[in-house]
């Protein structure tokens, strides 16, 4: 049994270098065509199989876009100088444009002028009213003085009345006297009782008694007269008040003065305020930073109030406009974390976050929004850039991609571009 087996084993090794010769042939072929669709393979699923994208994902196209301001004058007038063109990049506060401000020039010496003509009238009567008031105590200093020096000279004028009639009933009193004397030493003179000489001094004594009666009498009388004076001293205070009082409406009247011309001083500083205000309205500057767009006038031009001169944008402030699926928006929320990639560097995403939602939907938009066939309805998006300013332009076409669900992106997600 072993001579069957070994008969055909003898040619066959004697052609074993020929044999492989010739299988070697056929075998490098076959490689070939292994590696070249292995190779292909990884070219179609690398460069033309769109990977599938998480549902944690929402996919969106548009277009940057950013929100530009219309920089315009507040009041009418004649430009005089634009400093910007289009291009240029300004920081917040920098001067766009100046206008003519002569006419508000004008205006605000007016107001100044009445500002201080105002002043001056109040403080005039300011001054009148330190006069008005020293007289006003002077004459309440006097008007006391007079109340007590007409009550003590009535006083004294009473006492003076008093002690004059007092004297006079006295030397009356003493008239009677000397008048019994004299009667009694004429008759006893008469009959030789007495000497004549006597009744010469009796007489004597009579007459200069009655002197005294008369005197005495015209003592009183000038009495009477002091305190007739003396009380109608007491209706000068009277009189003193009446001039108080008129130098007290005169204060009034000046407080008066004093409130007019304050409130013509607030006017004034009002329309000064103003002038100066519509003066600094005449200088146009930029209310954030950004770059000019647009130049919309030139030097020379009469331009309204609101009349654009220049259009600023803000590029530290873009967004990407696209549009979702109606089916997908209800997974879309505001804050949500994005990417977005732009086809200058459609590998590099940049850090985002969701805007804005429109509250309604729209018919859709052009095919080029869209990876997956048209819909009936979307609705718009706008996601904020937190990065990539300066290169991310308006206008340049962009993608993204919303994480809708979780905090992390997929592992291994690389973005539906690197996929």
């Amino acid at each position: 049994m072993t001579e069957p087996d070994a008969t055909p084993v003898a040619p066959a090794a004697a052609a074993g270098p020929r044999a492989r010769a010739h299988a070697r042939p056929r075998i490098l072929p076959v490689l070939v065509l292994a590696v070249l669709a292995a190779a292909g393979v990884f070219v179609w699923r690398t460069f033309f199989v769109v990977p599938p994208v998480p549902d944690s994902i929402v996919t969106l196209s548009g277009r940057i876009e950013g929100d530009d301001s219309a920089i315009a004058p507040k009041t009418a007038g004649k430009i005089l100088e634009i400093r910007v063109r289009e291009g240029d990049t300004v920081r917040a506060g920098d001067v766009i444009a100046r206008l003519d401000d002569s006419q508000i020039l004008a205006q605000e010496d007016q107001a100044r002028a009445a500002v201080r003509s105002a002043e001056a009238q109040a403080q005039s009567a300011r001054d009148q009213i330190a006069v008005l008031q020293q007289l006003l105590q002077q004459n309440q200093l006097l008007t006391e003085q007079s109340v007590t020096n007409a009550q003590g000279l009535v006083r004294q004028a009473e006492g003076d009345l008093a002690a004059a009639q007092a004297n006079l009933a006295q030397q009356q009193a003493a008239y009677k006297v000397a008048v019994f004397n004299r009667d009694a030493y004429t008759r006893l003179a008469q009959q030789g009782a007495v000497s004549e000489q006597q009744r010469i001094e009796a007489v004597s004594a009579a007459d200069q008694q009655a002197a005294a009666v008369a005197a005495t009498q015209r003592q009183v009388d000038a009495a009477r007269g002091a305190l007739t004076t003396a009380q109608a001293n007491l209706a000068n205070p009277g009189i003193r008040g009446a001039a108080t009082a008129a130098v007290q409406q005169q204060i009034v009247q000046q407080y008066a003065v004093i409130a007019s011309a304050n409130a013509q001083v607030g006017e004034a500083r009002a329309q000064l305020a103003e002038a100066e205000a519509n003066r600094r309205d005449l200088v146009v500057t930029a209310p954030f930073g950004g770059t000019i767009t647009t130049r919309a006038a030139e030097p020379g031009e009469v331009v309204t109030a609101g009349t654009a001169i220049v259009t600023l944008l803000n590029l530290d402030q873009v967004y990407l406009r696209g549009f979702v699926p109606e089916g997908e928006i209800g997974k879309v929320k505001i804050g949500q974390p994005a990417h977005v990639y732009l086809d200058s560097a459609p590998t590099r995403p940049i850090d985002a976050y969701v805007l804005r939602i429109d509250p309604q939907a729209t018919f859709t938009p052009e095919n080029t929004y869209f990876r997956e066939d048209r819909v009936t309805q979307v609705f718009g998006v706008k996601v904020g850039l937190r990065s990539g300013f300066g290169y991310a332009k308006p206008g340049m076409p962009a993608d993204g991609e919303i994480l809708v669900a979780g905090t992390a992106w997929p592992p291994g997600w690389k973005g539906w571009h690197s996929q």
